[in-house]
Parts: C-alpha cells; structure tokens; sequence
C-alpha cells in the first residue's frame, strides 16, 4: 500500500471520531500496537531531540523498505509516532522522502496537542525523514 493511501486511511479512521477525547483514547490504542524497538536500541543515539516525553526510533532497510521500530514513555506520544510509523514503515526510502505530512494537519493533530508534543511530532517526522535520507544514500 502506498504512504498516500495509508494517510487517507488514517484520515478517515480520525474522521470517525466525534472529539477529540475519543481521537486521544484511539492513539493510546494505536500505540498498544506499535511495533516496539528493541531494547538495546533504547539509548541516546536513538532518543528524538526537541520531545518533552522519551522517544526512539529506529531504522532498517528490509530489502529496498525500511521498517521502522519505537518506544515512549509517554502514551500520547507512543500513539503520535504509532501514527507515523504506519504511515511511512514498509516503504522505500524515496517514497519516505517524497510523502507529504499534509494528513499530520488533516486529522487535526498538530492544533489538538500542547505546543511542546506539537514540536515533538515535527522533530519525530524530521528524523524518519533523516534515516530516509540516509539510507537512500547507501542505495545509490
């Protein structure tokens, strides 16, 4: 499935929600199911900078898809990169690098958290841009 169609799922999963407690109650439920990293991955290299909570990240490249893994210790926050890992994970590197984040706004996640998660999602997009970038390097 392509990054698009996975956001336009996304989108109209949120859409079904009458507020936005019932859409905070949905990402604790996604981050239940986030693919979880491995433990010898959780240090400071992988930590994502400018998040008030802890989160890592962390990249593969399967083939020509990099899979990505992560963890936080806040529940808000696990569903927010739960969200963006579905979104851009099993994808190749360029798709990663090509994929607009306009459904980030569409489901109104930037204007609903506090302006610290807010600067957090942004820094948690810019890393699985960061690890697109390079690892598209290391295939050409």
């Amino acid at each position: 499935m392509k990054i698009k169609e996975i956001q336009e799922e996304i989108i109209d999963e949120f859409a079904m929600f009458e507020d936005w407690m019932q859409r905070y109650e949905y990402m604790i439920e996604l981050g239940k199911s986030l693919p979880l990293i491995d433990e010898q991955f959780k240090t400071d290299d992988y930590i994502i900078k400018g998040c008030q909570s802890k989160v890592w990240v962390h990249a593969k490249l399967d083939g020509n898809k990099l899979i990505f893994t992560a963890d936080s210790d806040a529940i808000i926050t696990k569903g927010i990169i739960a969200v963006l890992i579905r979104a851009f994970s099993n994808q190749t590197p360029q798709d990663i690098i090509d994929a607009d984040t306009a459904f980030i706004d569409e489901i109104g996640l930037k204007e609903h958290l506090s302006p610290t998660r807010a600067n957090g999602l942004v820094s948690m997009v810019k890393q699985i841009k960061l690890y697109a970038i390079a690892y598209q390097t290391q295939l050409n």
